[in-house]
């Protein structure tokens, strides 16, 4: 497949077969430019800005350093979680700085909701890539011309094209902001090639600061960030990456769609959110399970029809209550802040990727779930596809390392959070919201059934010359009459029957974890079929000790209460809540925008817990800006009053 140089390329890195194609925006007339007429005058500062437009009081964290290091005219290279306010880190200094702020934005699927997102605060917002036709394109580059412009749009795609780069040369930039920068890491699971030449921004436009912003990035990647995009003279901010309001939860994996079934049921029924799968013939299949049980789930991946796929986006981001059920091609860039939930029913690649993933939900701030359900069949299937991926040997002894991390985080006894923070280098405490919290599992010393299971591998090996998966090893360690068992002859090895003190989920449990610590490994012949590795003799000679753990029999699982949009109103306050809610969808659907464009459900809570009855007093609420107090607080206050 080629792509012309006035196209864009959606790159992800799910299998080939998964190539996505970028889906144009849908259910409504594209609109190039935001309709916010009257051009305003340059805010005093970021303060006013901060306040005027957004409806804040007040910057969170490191923003006000990282805004004003822009606004004077400064580099940035900035590393915040999802949900932490990245955008506001270049919004602010383009409606403060001269000219306009160009964004390079990968999510060419999601430029129309990013402006009409902007619109809704006044902000005159546009994009230019190839959804559009000649006519919108030049109606959105006239703009930008005539400063008539706060924030352009484009994908890393189109400064290929020298028109373009032509067109920037013309007018004033008040800023370059490179959005999910992690894109740049040619090992990284979001790797987009086009982002290699972004360091052409500081080569022919020296002047203008950049701002470089990403919410999954190690250490390594945070270094490639900042050698391919020229930034070594920018002022680093690395904030935490923790999500407070995301309680982590991983468990063993049985029956995972009846186990999805029955978590949406009990603690999530009538919530947005994600479910991802491996592979397209997964998602087809969960969806389909969903909407048969009376869950409204649409499927998206890169087999479906481009405008199914746009229009399944479309009602994900506009409708309450939707399910999309997802490859990893879903997701990057998506600002509904209201998902609050993300769940996993196969094991994820990268715990960069994992943490992206589940960076998705709970964007508002309020109580959110990420839930993976995780077995032996995924480390096995993730061994045999990195064993046998394109490459050289580097890379997959990088891919090897990705997984163990993963793996290591599945296999914690410790706190999940204080892992996955560790990972990304920063040290923290138990955090009192994941599983392994909640509910603590216990390590126990695994060494003699890893001995009794390694050494029946070897005997297969060495007395038969026979490799098999881990299914036929455990039912040899059960001694276990079945037709194979009789085939083979395996109830005369020495170990046939050995392993009667486990019973076969604990086995399977033992075979992973061995898998994970590199004690067990995949033998690439296409099977499955299991062999022992280097490090597997230290434990068969009593040299080397095994701890394992040992699963809890009752999983954590908090009240529904704690995770929703409803979580700490007093009752009296719901059924306005619910009001605000409701006139807003309907707002919605009449613009034919997300619902959260409008307001946010955290905007909404302030409201109904405030019960403002002035406009004067409704102005002072979080996330009401002068655009928003003019445009809906009358309707407001008369559903207060109502």
């Amino acid at each position: 497949m080629t792509f012309g140089a006035e196209e864009e390329i959606p790159w992800d890195l799910t299998p080939p077969d998964d190539f996505d194609a970028p889906p144009p925006p849908a259910e409504r007339e594209l609109v190039a430019v935001s309709a916010v007429a009257p051009a305003p005058s340059r805010y005093a500062d970021p303060a006013d800005a901060l306040h005027t437009v957004f409806g804040y009081d007040a910057f969170r964290g490191d923003q006000a350093e990282i805004i004003q290091q822009v606004v004077g005219g400064g580099d940035a290279l900035v590393l915040m979680p999802t949900g932490g306010g990245k955008s506001l880190c270049y919004q602010i200094p383009a409606l403060v700085r001269e000219g306009t702020g160009v964004v390079i934005s990968p999510l060419i699927a999601l430029m129309q909701d990013q402006v009409d997102a902007l619109s809704a605060v006044g902000v005159r917002a546009a994009f230019l890539n190839s959804t559009q036709d000649a006519g919108q394109r030049m109606a959105v580059e006239r703009a930008f011309l005539e400063g008539e412009l706060d924030l352009l749009y484009l994908a890393p795609e189109r400064l290929r094209v020298s028109t373009t780069a032509d067109l920037l040369d013309r007018a004033k930039i008040a800023l370059f902001a490179i959005d999910e920068a992690h894109c740049v890491s040619q090992w990284g699971h979001d790797f987009r090639p086009d982002y290699l030449q972004l360091s052409m921004l500081h080569e022919r436009w020296p002047d203008v600061p950049r701002i470089a912003l990403t919410a999954t990035a190690t250490e390594q990647t945070h270094k490639e960030i900042q050698k391919r995009l020229q930034l070594e003279n920018a002022k680093h901010f690395v904030a935490s990456f923790d999500r407070p309001n995301i309680q982590y939860r991983i468990a063993p994996k049985n029956a995972p769609q009846q186990q999805l079934l029955e978590l949406l049921r009990s603690e999530h029924p009538g919530d947005a959110g994600i479910v991802y799968c491996l592979s397209r013939k997964s998602v087809e299949q969960t969806a389909e399970f969903l909407n048969q049980n009376g869950i409204s789930a649409l499927p998206y991946h890169a087999g479906l029809d481009s405008k199914i796929r746009a229009a399944n986006q479309s009602r994900f981001l506009r409708e309450d209550g939707i399910v999309m059920v997802a490859t990893i091609a879903f997701g990057m860039g998506i600002d509904k802040p209201d998902v609050r939930f993300v769940m996993h029913l196969d094991l994820p690649k990268s715990v960069e990727g994992y943490y992206q993933e589940t960076g998705r939900a709970g964007r508002d701030g309020l109580p959110s779930t990420a839930w993976l359900a995780y077995g032996l069949q995924d480390v096995v299937q993730q061994r045999r596809m990195i064993d046998t991926s394109e490459g050289d040997d580097a890379h997959r002894r990088r891919l090897g390392q990705h997984l163990d991390a993963m793996l290591a985080l599945c296999e914690t006894v410790e706190c999940r959070r204080v892992q996955l923070l560790k990972y990304f280098g920063e040290t923290s405490k138990p955090c009192g919201n994941c599983d392994t919290c909640l509910n603590p599992p216990e390590a126990w010393d695994g060494t003699i059934p890893a001995q009794k299971l390694l050494s029946t591998v070897v005997r297969l090996a060495r007395e038969r010359n026979q490799k098999f998966g881990a299914g036929q090893l455990i039912d040899i360690l059960l001694g276990r009459t079945t037709a194979r068992i009789t085939q083979y002859g395996h109830d005369t090895l020495s170990t046939y029957g050995i392993g009667s003190e486990l019973g076969e989920q604990e086995w399977r449990g033992v075979v992973r974890q061995l898998l994970a610590q590199g004690l067990l490994a995949v033998n690439g012949d296409g099977f499955g079929t299991l062999i022992t590795t280097e490090a597997s003799a230290a434990v068969l000679s009593g040299s080397r000790p095994v701890m394992l753990r040992r699963e809890p029999e009752r999983q954590a699982r908090p009240s529904k209460a704690r995770r929703t949009a409803l979580a700490d109103l007093p009752d009296d306050i719901v059924p306005i809540f619910d009001a605000l809610r409701a006139w807003r969808a309907a707002e919605a659907k009449e613009q034919a925008v997300p619902a959260y464009v409008i307001f946010h459900d955290a905007t909404l809570r302030e409201i109904a817990a405030g019960k403002p009855t002035t406009l004067a007093q409704l102005g002072t609420m979080s996330g009401v800006g002068e655009n928003k107090l003019a445009k809906y607080g009358e309707a407001i206050l008369e559903v207060l009053a109502n």
